[in-house]
């Protein structure tokens, strides 16, 4: 699933459903998003887990943007999101960060 977009006619803001399938979970009890929005802070929006498996979470952030996140799985593995907008390099060890484009 990619990451869902409701732009709000209301006020300059999306909101942006971010989802991690079952199948890359790899049976992690907790995930989180971490990224431009929330500073990085891997604990400050969890994802609740799904009927079918999968994590879900929706977030509100202002148009015109684009935001790097990655994935927390248990607190210590990241993952990217495998339908993001694009990827760009981390600056970590050669890896890529997720974006979504508003």
């Amino acid at each position: 699933m990619a990451v869902a977009k409701q732009f709000l006619k209301s006020k300059p803001v999306c909101k942006v459903t971010f989802a991690l399938p079952a199948e890359a979970v790899n049976g992690a009890k907790k995930v989180f998003v971490a990224g431009e929005f929330n500073d990085w802070d891997t604990t400050a929006q969890e994802l609740k887990k799904q009927k079918d498996g999968s994590f879900k979470a929706t977030v509100e952030l202002p148009v015109g943007n684009e935001y790097q996140y990655r994935f927390v799985l248990d607190g210590n593995t990241w993952e990217n999101d495998w339908e993001a907008d694009k990827y760009v390099a981390s600056g970590v060890s050669g890896e890529e960060n997720s974006v979504v484009v508003l």
